[in-house]
């Protein structure tokens, strides 16, 4: 073939450093942007945190700042369509608003084992005194090894079995358990080739072993979650419930999550009504002794946004916990004009419209989140005056053309940020989910489906829980179409155990 030259006219988006960072801005979490902030501040000189930024009433939307991202260059960067501005006036501080927000909560609640309840305020099985409160251990930031240190600092033990029992404290998980077994502990301690020294060696962990079960939490140290609950029965007062119900934890708690009532009887030899007092007596102890150490912090969610009541409606303001605060040094700026026309001048000056660029970045970030989240408010009006269960359809696309943004847009802006609202704190894509269809024609949302769901069953007759099949049917009754394998898939997204293993003993 014959080489030869052709001109062709198109149009394509360049993907400029700006448009970059701002893409990535968007779908950063909260904890990452302050991380992101953070490098900033240390790389350019330029930039600094501004203390001083007075918060107005509320923020102040400039027009169509946030729209600067055309659905044409959206389309072109293959879903990247995130905010990034042209080019336009130099932004030297973020002065984002607020007002005072109320309490939010995002308490959960989950089951382990056969109804032992998870929550994070939950005692043990032992009778604790007001200075053992778990609320006032996690407030004064005490550690599980700490606490069981200062205990150890007041018994009168041998240097050897004090020892021992310090390395099984420095062996423990979160939760209270011994990570490993004694045996792997002591090859890690001593030399796994002299037989003699590891025998010496083991028999003195067994020994720390009984002192720290000895120990508050009760039940710590335990190597299993049958001698976690065991070590707590037999803290408590000797009672024939109490006797059956340390049988039944060490070796047929298989047999107690499924409800068989006949096998526990055969094994226990104890009657229906002293296995259900048994049972009772299991679902109040704690599952894992060093839940009450474990930080608060680390399980809080701080939300973005927050939901207030305007009116007869909601509005939506950004939180001003989550905002960094920043400024561009006017010294420094000021200073780079004298060198104007000089290489190191223009290098600096590089420097200086990189951190313009990054404040006015995460300004249009908050715009756009701040904008998102109004619009899911106002498709989502009822949820904030009845609940989850009055939640409606809703997918990304409706937002994105509500906006004149691309749905990737949205789906970053959804991701990881969190909202405030007066039932609690939710990720915004908690908000959108797929519809079904009614009798009425209409749809219903998947989210007021699964939460009609656990209506019912919180509703049920434990002796005799609703099967998938009925739930199904009662929904239908309610004018809603739903196949039994999707209130199977429902059910199980909402942690709730099949019916069989709902079934009171």
């Amino acid at each position: 073939m014959k080489p030869s030259l052709q001109v062709r006219l198109s149009q394509h988006l360049a993907l400029t450093p700006q448009l970059q960072q701002s893409i990535r801005l968007l779908q950063l979490s909260t904890l990452e942007l302050h991380q992101e902030v953070e490098q900033m501040l240390e790389q350019n000189p330029f930039l600094e945190p501004d203390d001083e930024v007075p918060l107005p009433d509320r923020i102040v939307e400039p027009a169509g700042a946030a729209d600067r991202l055309s659905q044409r260059e959206a389309d072109a960067s293959s879903g990247d369509g995130a905010e990034a501005g042209d080019a336009a006036e130099p932004v030297d501080s973020i002065e984002f608003g607020a007002t005072e927000r109320d309490d939010w909560e995002n308490g959960t609640e989950r089951d382990d084992f056969d109804g032992i309840r998870e929550t994070p305020t939950q005692r043990n099985g032992a009778i604790d005194d007001d200075e053992n409160d778990p609320i006032d251990r996690a407030s004064s930031g005490i550690s599980l090894q700490d606490h069981l240190r200062q205990q150890l600092m007041g018994m009168r033990l041998a240097p050897v079995d004090a020892a021992a029992v310090m390395v099984l404290i420095e062996s423990l998980d979160e939760d209270g358990y011994l990570d490993g077994t004694l045996e792997e502990i002591a090859e890690r301690l001593g030399d796994p080739e002299d037989f003699d020294a590891q025998e010496e060696l083991l028999a003195q962990l067994q020994c720390g072993l009984r002192w720290l079960q000895s120990l508050e939490p009760t039940g710590v140290g335990a190597r299993s979650l049958s001698e976690c609950l065991t070590l707590q029965l037999r803290a408590r007062p000797r009672c024939e419930a109490q006797i059956v119900a340390i049988m039944i934890c060490s070796g047929h708690l298989e047999a107690l999550a499924r409800r068989d009532v006949k096998k526990l009887i055969a094994a226990t030899g104890a009657d229906e009504e002293l296995i259900k007092q048994a049972q009772a007596l299991i679902v109040g102890l704690e599952p894992k002794p060093g839940r009450p150490f474990a930080r608060a912090e680390a399980n809080i969610v701080v939300p973005d946004v927050i939901v207030q009541k305007s009116g007869r409606g909601w509005r939506v303001v950004l939180n001003p916990d989550v905002m960094p605060k920043l400024r561009i040094n006017d010294l420094y700026a000021q200073a780079i004009r004298s060198h104007r026309g000089s290489e190191s001048g223009a290098s600096l000056a590089s420097r200086l419209q990189e951190a313009r660029w990054f404040v006015k970045n995460i300004m249009q970030r908050f715009e756009t989140i701040q904008r998102v989240s109004q619009a899911i408010v106002e498709r989502q009006k009822n949820f904030f005056t009845h609940g989850e269960i009055a939640m409606k359809p809703l997918v990304l696309r409706e937002i994105a053309d509500e906006l004149g943004l691309h749905e990737s847009t949205i789906s970053r802006v959804t991701t990881a940020k969190y909202m405030s609202t007066p039932f609690g704190t939710f990720e915004l894509k908690y908000f959108f989910g797929s519809s079904l269809n009614t009798e009425a024609g209409g749809n219903a949302s998947s989210t007021a489906v699964r939460a009609l769901i656990r209506q019912l069953v919180s509703a049920e007759d434990p002796k005799k829980p609703l099967s998938d099949s009925q739930l199904s049917l009662m929904l239908e009754e309610q004018g809603i179409q739903v196949a039994r394998r999707t209130v199977a898939k429902y059910r199980e997204a909402l942690k709730i155990a099949p019916a069989n293993l709902r079934r009171a003993l």
